[in-house]
């Protein structure tokens, strides 16, 4: 019997992305009511984030994509709803559609029927631009939101007031990262070609997220983003369980090096700036993608907030990133960073090669101090 057989079914859509020939499109089919993510008591915020992990997903909805352009409707599909109720659109375009001068967001809408009737929701993809060839891969869990989480389900305990009883207008930001990301990004409004509606101006470099969070956080997520004008992006989470399979740092790193393959191989003639930090095997992953895909990793920025020591794997990692000759810069926090971007005249033409001369400058002088070399 459904837990909450008397809540409306609803589809959650997450944000979608496009290449000039290809389009990825994730929803799930629950019975949640909408988050309210507001500013609340302890205990009121504890019901509320309980309430983002006890949902019903809803298997065998039959699900359908709709996108329309100015001069009419452009693609339709149809899927079903799978056992953890996800919904994934994976379509190839064609023939292919044209790039948008700048990145826009272009909405789409996904329709499906309930016993009151038809319902739809809007859905967000975001469509680089034609005229950049940068982009960002960021994490998320102490790379832009604090969590004190550096493994281990012990940590996980420790900081459970940081992580299940704040909203997320509560929560702290990493400092440096709003003017950091903000400078980096460079929001811009935009208009898309292909689509009637828009949901908010995306920034002139797109940015992608992948995290080890669950799925069922993307809207606090998305709503902390918001609130601290951080650049909004597809986020790639994955499905979550309280066992060590989901904390130990090899299992955020299997998830990300998937995750960030996926998407490198989606935009073959773009290169990518990668942030992340020492907690969850963003290193690996990010050594991963310089194996795999050398000529399309620009730089590479490391938080480093743990004091464990580097694992052997984190260690090959750094010196594989190294001896590819792609800059790596490994500090605290982003001020550093950012007075190197002030510095180079960060803009949007030869945006690759002043990201290089960037971190160059700043991986020199850091270079000599312990930290640095893990």
């Amino acid at each position: 019997m459904p837990l909450f057989p008397t809540r409306p079914l609803r589809i959650q859509p997450y944000f979608g992305h496009r290449s000039r020939s290809r389009l990825i499109l994730s929803a799930r089919a629950l019975r949640a009511g909408d988050a309210q993510f507001e500013e609340q008591s302890r205990l009121a915020a504890i019901g509320t984030m309980l309430g983002q992990f006890i949902s019903h997903e809803v298997e065998g909805v039959p699900v359908t994509l709709h996108v329309d352009g100015a001069d009419g409707p452009l693609l339709k599909r149809r899927q079903v709803s799978d056992s953890e109720g996800f919904v994934h659109f994976d379509i190839a375009l064609e023939p292919e559609w044209d790039l948008p001068e700048h990145p826009v967001w272009e909405t789409a809408r996904l329709e499906w029927d309930t016993p009151d009737g038809p319902q739809q929701v809007d859905a967000h993809v975001l469509a680089p631009g034609a005229d950049g060839r940068l982009a960002v891969i960021s994490d998320i869990d102490d790379t832009i939101i604090e969590t004190g989480i550096t493994g281990g389900l012990r940590s996980v305990a420790k900081n459970w007031d940081r992580v299940f009883a704040r909203m997320p207008g509560q929560r702290d930001v990493v400092p440096g990262a709003e003017t950091f990301y903000g400078e980096l990004g460079g929001a811009r409004p935009a208009t898309g070609r292909k689509c009637a509606k828009e949901q908010q101006p995306a920034t002139k470099r797109p940015f992608f997220y992948v995290s080890s969070s669950p799925w069922n956080l993307f809207s606090y997520l998305v709503a902390f983003q918001r609130m601290r004008d951080m650049p909004l992006g597809p986020i790639k989470l994955r499905d979550w369980g309280l066992n060590r399979q989901t904390f130990g740092k090899s299992s955020h790193g299997n998830h990300k090096t998937d995750a960030i393959a996926d998407i490198m191989a989606m935009y073959p003639d773009m290169k990518f700036a990668m942030i992340g930090d020492d907690t969850q095997g963003d290193l690996p992953a990010f050594a991963n993608a310089v194996e795999r895909f050398p000529d399309q990793v620009a730089a590479v920025f490391l938080r480093t907030v743990s004091a464990e020591v580097f694992s052997p794997e984190e260690e090959a990692g750094i010196a594989t990133i190294r001896d590819a000759g792609i800059p790596l810069w490994m500090g605290e926090d982003y001020a550093t960073g950012l007075e190197f971007l002030r510095a180079n005249g960060f803009t949007p033409k030869g945006e690759t090669q002043q990201i290089v001369k960037t971190v160059d400058r700043v991986e020199n002088p850091v270079a000599e101090e312990p930290a640095s070399e893990g």
